[in-house]
C-alpha cells in the first residue's frame, strides 16, 4: 500500500471528508474551495462522486456536537464510520484521524490539567477512540495528536486485543500556523495555551527527524511529515532512516494559499495545484493528504 512510484498516481492521493454532528445540509469551509463539513447523508453522497472520479482513499475527521473535557463517548465517531464502511465496504480505503481536538471542551489534543497535558488520561482516551474507530471499519488508524509515546501505547493496546489495523502517524508535525481553515472546519483552535508543548519547532531539524525514527521504532506503519510543502526537506531522510513508506499532509493554509491566488487571478489554479502536488511526491512521498485529491486524480 502506498508504494512509491516515478510519477504521481491517484492511488497515492488521500482525500479529506469532515462529518459535523447537528449539520441539516452541507457547510463550505472557508477557504477550501469544494470542500464541506457534511452531514452523513451528504457524506455519502461525496463519496460516491469521489469514486467516480478515481479517488478511493478517505481520511475522515468526526467533529461531534457534544463536547467533553475527558473524551469516553465517541458513538457520533462510531455511527458515521459504520455507515459509511457498510455502504462503500472494500471500495474505499477509510483512514481515521485519531485525535481528541475536535472534542475537547479546550480544543487541545490531549486531556489537559492546569495548562498541562495528561499524558496519561490523554492516552486512555486515544485508545478508546481508535478502538471505537476499528470496531466501525477503519482500515488504518492515523493519531494526529503529537502526544509522546501514543504509536507505543496504542501498537501495545492493538497486540493485546490481536488487532493488526495499521498505524499511520503524524509523525512530524509541527507548530505551524498554516492549519487555520482545518480548525474551523474541525472546531479546534486551542484555549487558554497553545501547542506548542506537543508540537514540533519548525527550526529544529534534527528533533523532527527523530520523532519520526521515534514513531517507527514504536510501531507505526506509515509516517508522515506537516505541513507538507514546508517540510519536503525531510521526507527522503526519514524514508531513508526508517525505510517505512512516507507522506506529507498538505495542510489547510497551504491549499487556501493556492484557492486564494487563484481567485483573485494570481494564478491558473490547476496548475498551481499539480505543481505543489509534484514537488511533494519528487521529495519522495508515497502518499499525499490533501483537499483536491477528488479535482485532480482522473488526470494522473
Amino acid at each position: 500500500m502506498f508504494s512509491y512510484s516515478q510519477k504521481l498516481k491517484s492511488s497515492q492521493l488521500i482525500q479529506p471528508i469532515f462529518i459535523e454532528e447537528g449539520l441539516k445540509s452541507p457547510k463550505i469551509i472557508k477557504g477550501l474551495g469544494q470542500n464541506y463539513s457534511h452531514t452523513l447523508k451528504s457524506a455519502k453522497k461525496m463519496i460516491e462522486s469521489d469514486l467516480k472520479r478515481g479517488v478511493k482513499n478517505f481520511i475522515f475527521f468526526i467533529v461531534p456536537k457534544k463536547k467533553q473535557s475527558r473524551p469516553q463517548n465517541f458513538d457520533f465517531h462510531y455511527k458515521s464510520l459504520s455507515n459509511i464502511k457498510k455502504k462503500f465496504g472494500k471500495r474505499i480505503i477509510m483512514i481515521v484521524d485519531t485525535c481528541l481536538c475536535s472534542i475537547t471542551t479546550d480544543g487541545h489534543c490531549g486531556i489537559t490539567h492546569h495548562n498541562k497535558i495528561n499524558l496519561k488520561e490523554t492516552h486512555k482516551s486515544l485508545g478508546l477512540a481508535a478502538l471505537t474507530f476499528i470496531n466501525a471499519g477503519a482500515d488504518i488508524i492515523a493519531p494526529s495528536d503529537m502526544m509522546k509515546g501514543t504509536t507505543k501505547y496504542l501498537k501495545s493496546l492493538f497486540n493485546k486485543k490481536k488487532i493488526n489495523t495499521p498505524i499511520m502517524s503524524y509523525s512530524t508535525k509541527f507548530f505551524s500556523s498554516f492549519y487555520g481553515p482545518f480548525r474551523n472546519a474541525a472546531k479546534s483552535s486551542p484555549k487558554k495555551f497553545d501547542r506548542s508543548s506537543y508540537q514540533l519547532p519548525v527550526n529544529d531539524r534534527k528533533k523532527a527527524l527523530q520523532s519520526s525514527i521515534t514513531n517507527a521504532k514504536q510501531g507505526a506503519s506509515f509516517l508522515m511529515v506537516k505541513p507538507g510543502i514546508t517540510s519536503i526537506d525531510l521526507i527522503r531522510d526519514i524514508k531513508n532512516k526508517t525505510k517505512l513508506p512516507t507522506g506529507a499532509y498538505q495542510v489547510s493554509g497551504e491549499y487556501a494559499s493556492l484557492q486564494y491566488l487563484s481567485k483573485h487571478k494570481l494564478g491558473d489554479f490547476k496548475k498551481l495545484y499539480k505543481e505543489s502536488l509534484t514537488a511533494i511526491h519528487r521529495a519522495g512521498a508515497n502518499f499525499i493528504i490533501t483537499y483536491g485529491a477528488r479535482d485532480i486524480a482522473k488526470n494522473l
